[in-house]
Parts: structure tokens; sequence; C-alpha cells
């Protein structure tokens, strides 16, 4: 895992030298190789979920609203476009984090724009395209 950061922390100088390709879905990836291994990187997106700007819902509300945005987010998953998802630890401003398998932004805009928590206000977002190794994992 340690490996795979560092190696994420190192594409960026060379995604401007590397020879990005476009498969028949839209997806774009490269070739990086480090020694004795070559990683095939993709793009993703990241979404930063963050505090909106309408919270003053009542409980049951926000429930209601909570359990939509978590629904979404299931069936995001289910058509294979969330990779990864989760809230924060704490309690700022950054609610959560989603990583989205869609071949470009106006997709994971889609994607986020159709969240129920997103349309109520509940949410805001930021969205960032991202590069890692296929095949990558959390330990």
């Amino acid at each position: 895992m340690k490996k795979l950061l560092i190696l994420s922390l190192l594409v960026l100088p060379f995604l401007s030298e590397a020879q990005v390709k476009v498969d028949e879905q839209g997806f774009e990836t490269f070739e990086m190789t480090e020694g004795d291994t070559t990683f095939v990187m993709k793009k993703y997106f990241l979404v930063f979920l963050k505090s909106g700007s309408s919270r003053s819902q009542n409980k049951e509300e926000a429930m209601k609203i909570q359990t939509a945005h978590l629904a979404h987010m299931d069936s995001l998953a289910n058509i294979g476009q969330l990779d990864i998802a989760g809230p924060m630890g704490d309690d700022t401003e950054l609610r959560g984090i989603v990583v989205l398998r869609v071949p470009n932004m106006e997709k994971a805009e889609a994607c986020v724009q159709a969240d129920p928590a997103v349309r109520a206000g509940r949410l805001s977002y930021e969205i960032h395209p991202w590069w890692a190794a296929v095949g990558s994992s959390l330990r």
C-alpha cells in the first residue's frame, strides 16, 4: 500500500509525458513503470461531500434525505460507478468522500447532482480528477 501511495504522489510529474489512452467507454489510462513493475494508471473522480447551505431540516426530514442519499450511493455502486465512499470521522464541513469510476467530469457531475442530499441542499461538493493504479485497494 505504501508503494501505491508513493506511486500516486509521483504520477503528476510524469502525466504530462505519459501516453494517455482513451478506451471505447471513454476511460483514460496510461502505463507507468517503476523499477520492474508497470502500473496501469486510470482516471477516477474524487468527490468531497461538504455541508450544504440548507441543513435546517427537522430530524425526521433529515433522516429521509439521508436514507435517500444512501440509496443513491448504493445504486451507483450497483451499476459500477462508485468504487468506494464513506463519511468523515469528525464533525467538520467535510462530510464524506466518494470515488467515482466514470469516464469524464460530466458523468461525475451527473452522479453527484442526482444525489437527493445534494438536491436538497444538505450537501455541497467538489469533484477532482484523480489518477490511481488499477487494482489498488485499501488495507
